[in-house]
């Protein structure tokens, strides 16, 4: 089912619009940016796992026999593409601050653009689908946006300098990628279409489970907890709302 172009598009742009709002957040008020970031990360934690296990992962296995492999493979994809560009920057630069910075952009900015491929991906396999995952995606790029410029700032960039680089990274690269991917997305059959939905739910996965559920476990804050658990229970009222049939 193709829900054209402009449902996906227009997901992708709030999707960059949140983060630019992340980033202008921290740059002027740091203390609450950095303060309340983490029940954003927590709340979108939850979303994002229960999402992908409670419909998206069975939602592939239906479309595609082979859904269980690719699944693996969005995930291990991810974190072998991390480790990578973390080993390639830093054996490059003299200054380790410099090179968190730089690899924090360029690992966000490549997560975002394939960010844009699961917006068009998801809607194009179904409108409930589609929101299902933007809901999740785009609580998180909230404290993504702040994320990308803590770390650039503190690693030797200018403000401004900090904003134009993030700003590229984590936001517009989301709706480039959902540009990119929607012609061929919304030309495949259904089986390829539900391979790529696994390989999407792999990657998922992978955000909420690598890099936002660790974010509850370190912080003390008992608000934290409360806030993972309210993304797990928005989630699963969401998927038992859907319409049978």
């Amino acid at each position: 089912m193709d829900n054209g172009l402009w449902i996906p598009l227009l997901a992708s742009s709030l999707a960059a619009f949140v983060t630019s709002l992340g980033i202008f957040v921290i740059r002027k008020f740091e203390k609450w940016g950095l303060k309340n970031s983490v029940y954003f990360i927590c709340f979108a934690a939850g979303v994002l796992v229960s999402v992908s296990f409670l419909h998206i992962i069975p939602k592939s296995i239906v479309m595609s026999p082979i859904a269980p492999f690719l699944l693996l493979a969005g995930f291990l994809s991810l974190h072998l593409f991390n480790r990578f560009i973390a080993a390639f920057v830093c054996d490059r630069h003299e200054n380790p601050d410099y090179n968190l910075g730089v690899v924090a952009m360029l690992g966000i900015g490549f997560h975002s653009f394939i960010d844009g491929f699961i917006y068009s991906i998801t809607f194009t396999v179904g409108l409930f689908t589609g929101v299902l995952a933007a809901i999740g995606m785009v609580l998180h790029e909230f404290p993504e946006g702040i994320i990308t410029y803590i770390l650039l700032a503190r690693s030797g960039f200018s403000d401004r300098k900090a904003t134009v680089w993030a700003l590229l990274a984590a936001a517009l690269t989301t709706p480039a990628g959902t540009l990119v991917s929607h012609t061929f997305v919304t030309s495949v059959d259904v089986a390829v279409l539900g391979s790529l939905l696994a390989v999407s739910a792999g990657a998922l996965t992978y955000v909420g489970a690598t890099h936002l559920l660790p974010q509850a476990e370190k912080q003390p804050k008992s608000l934290s907890l409360l806030a993972l658990s309210a993304g797990i229970l928005v989630a699963v009222l969401i998927v038992l709302s859907k319409p049978h049939g």
